[in-house]
């Protein structure tokens, strides 16, 4: 008895499943690798990392620790770079090149930004909107 269930080609990170049931694995694993490691640093650990950060108080040191959180996770994501048949780690900048210079705190500006916008729009009855205008008696 042959089943004619139709299954669309469905490409999932690097490994395409075909409606024949065929799995086949993309050559270009490298390229790949890193992108995918970079979506999922982008869509699922940055935003976990960064929950609620609208509301928070940021110093420079908390800063320069997010950004060193990020660029470990960056240098594993894009590896080492070798040159004249030595390896090297990714510099800073190498790594700003790479992420387009959308780091954590740039992030975390666009989102407060955001959220501003947010507050802004709200009526003024919402008690959010009550809370950030309020002004303490001296």
């Amino acid at each position: 008895m042959e089943h004619s269930h139709f299954v669309p080609n469905i490409y999932y990170f690097s490994i395409s499943i075909h409606s024949k049931n065929e799995c086949h694995i993309a050559t270009a694993v490298d390229r790949s690798h890193q992108v995918n490691q970079t979506l999922l640093y982008r869509t699922v650990l940055r935003p976990v990392v960064t929950y609620t950060s609208e509301t928070w108080v940021l110093k420079e040191t908390i800063i320069q620790k997010f950004l060193v959180f990020e660029r470990k996770i960056l240098r594993r994501i894009f590896g080492p770079t070798k040159e004249n048949h030595i390896w090297r780690i990714k510099s800073n900048e190498e790594l700003d090149k790479l992420i387009k210079h959308k780091n954590i705190f740039n992030h975390i500006k666009a989102q407060r930004l955001s959220w501003f916008g947010h507050i802004q729009r709200m009526p003024d009855t919402r008690t959010v909107k009550k809370i950030f205008n309020w002004n303490p008696i001296t």
